[in-house]
């Protein structure tokens, strides 16, 4: 049988708070799960509404970062300009052949490239 979902995408991070704080009150992320685990929390976050979850796993120490998450915003001035209040390093807004795009890195290292849509 096909795979017909993604549900979580494992994003390393050395402090779970650090990031938690990162994902939920810059990029306004809502927590979907935070429970007990045997290495730390199961701590998922997502966009609002979104199906796909992050899961933000601090025992992966070796873990390189993801590099090049696409995600999708409807207003990447906005993002631009939330990122800039919150003193987050960013490239763009840009229009390339492919659409309109924004880059960022989290506190971690892990790497988005946000396409407006």
């Amino acid at each position: 049988m096909p795979i017909s979902q993604i549900l979580t995408v494992t994003v390393p991070v050395a402090d779970q708070e650090r990031a938690l704080a990162f994902y939920t009150g810059v990029l306004d992320f809502e927590v979907r799960t935070d429970n007990p685990f045997p290495m730390g929390r199961w701590l998922t976050v997502a966009p609002k509404g979104a199906e796909t979850t992050l899961l933000l796993a601090s025992w992966f120490p070796d873990m390189a970062p993801i590099g090049g998450m696409v995600v999708a915003a409807p207003d990447l001035d906005a993002l631009a300009a939330r990122l800039r209040e919150h003193e987050i390093a960013f490239d763009g807004p840009s229009d390339e052949p492919w659409g309109r795009q924004l880059l960022f890195h989290d506190p971690f290292g892990n790497g988005f490239v946000v396409s407006q849509g």
